[in-house]
């Protein structure tokens, strides 16, 4: 959701107008780079873009005034001028990132950078509402947006409701505050599997299958390093496809539903124990102990997850799987045998490639860090925090600054250009 802006500049639902975010495409394409890989130098960030000396000057110039960029020496390397190198502005712009998880919550602030520091966290947010907007409402500064990880399916851009997460209809309007601050939500498999497409282990990958075990199972398909939502914002529900006991009925409404095969629900149906509170501590503890009904109980759990992924592979024919949450730890010798058994013939002498996931239990929260960032560095964002009014504290001495800035580079490069001329 966004709120609602009074400048003319802007259009409806607070989205600035084309002219004001056309003003910013350039600046957008700047930091896209910046943020995929820091300490680019102007001249290579100019031939990458397709953009000449003068624009590319005048747009960092912009982006160093907004405080999104600071530039640092460069390594000498031979004869010539000296040269410097683009990076994230420390103390520049942040964003929020919510992490609703099944048992706790955890709030992080990042920069440009993407790396989220936690700020804040506690337990039970259904118990906790007033204490989570505590937390997001005493952060210092001026975040730009905020990005909610829930633990839920979602459609529509909203929670879908079960009876298991019954306490994600979080009010996010009570926990913001009333502040006229942008708020993004996103399913946790789906921004784990985005974290891993940028930063963790399907970097690079043309098409990625991201897995994630916690409180079921979730997941997303990745090209290009886009999550693939669907018609509806619902895609990924992987733990929802029909590949486990008919008799056994999810908490979604279906039966035979994958996901409570291989999480803490499908392990204590194993072990003959009652359904647990918190079946993600739950599957854990059985994950450590040593005895053999938790044994077979795990192994039982991990040939479930390798047949699925066998046949998720055989569907969506991806380049790398990744597992996080709990899955890298159903991993073995079980989940092996199941998972080349599963592979269609031709598959089984080069299978592909199955990985753990690189950024662990932080995986959504830094997912929530790059959907905030992708939505305040893009040229909407950048042009509805250059004109809101609450950002421009100071706003007479903000554009002179600006100006200044840009009046500079320009006579830099009329000095450069005299000099070139007359040698």
């Amino acid at each position: 959701m966004f709120p609602m802006w009074g400048d003319d500049e802007h259009g409806e639902a607070g989205r600035p107008s084309r002219a004001a975010a056309d003003r910013w495409r350039t600046a957008a394409r700047v930091l896209d780079e910046v943020r995929r890989e820091p300490g680019l130098t102007r001249v290579v960030l100019a031939d990458r873009l397709g953009l000449s000396s003068a624009t590319t000057t005048e747009t960092v110039a912009r982006l160093r005034t907004a405080g999104w960029v600071a530039e640092e020496k460069a390594p000498v390397s031979g004869r010539g001028r000296p040269t410097t190198r683009l990076v994230p502005d420390p103390a520049g712009p942040t964003v929020l990132a919510l992490d609703l998880r099944h048992e706790d919550w955890r709030l992080g602030v990042a920069g440009l950078d993407g790396i989220p520091t936690v700020v804040a966290s506690g337990w039970r947010v259904r118990e906790c509402p007033d204490e989570v907007a505590g937390a997001v409402t005493a952060r210092e500064g001026s975040p730009l947006a905020l990005a909610v990880s829930f633990p839920a399916p979602m459609a529509d851009g909203r929670v879908v409701r079960s009876g298991e997460l019954d306490w994600t209809s979080l009010d996010l309007a009570r926990v913001v505050g009333g502040a006229p601050l942008p708020v993004l939500q996103g399913n946790d498999a789906t921004l784990a599997g985005l974290a891993e497409a940028r930063t963790g282990a399907a970097a690079g990958a043309g098409t990625a299958l991201s897995l994630l075990v916690e409180v079921g199972l979730g997941g997303t398909l990745l090209i290009d390093g886009r999550p693939q939502t669907g018609a509806q914002g619902a895609a990924g529900e992987f733990g929802h496809l029909p590949f486990g006991d008919p008799a056994v009925e999810c908490p979604c409404g279906a039966r035979g539903c994958w996901g409570p095969e291989v999480d803490g629900y499908g392990m204590a149906r194993r072990l003959g124990v009652p359904a647990p509170s918190d079946p993600r501590t739950f599957a854990a503890s059985v994950l450590d102990r040593p005895d053999p009904p938790a044994r077979a109980a795990a192994t039982a759990a991990g040939a479930a997850l390798g047949r699925g992924v066998a046949g998720l592979v055989n569907a969506h024919d991806p380049d790398v799987v990744v597992l996080g949450g709990l899955a890298p730890r159903l991993r073995g010798p079980a989940f092996d045998e199941a998972y080349r058994a599963g592979l269609m013939g031709w598959r089984r002498p080069v299978p592909t490639p199955v990985r753990d996931g690189v950024h662990g239990p932080d995986a959504a929260l830094h997912g929530a860090v790059a959907l905030a960032l992708d939505e305040v560095t893009s040229a909407e964002g950048l042009a509805r925090a250059a004109l809101d009014p609450e950002e421009r504290a100071g706003p007479a001495a903000r554009l002179d600054a600006l100006d200044t800035e840009v009046r500079r580079g320009r006579r830099a490069r009329r000095e450069e250009t005299h000099r070139d001329r007359t040698g």
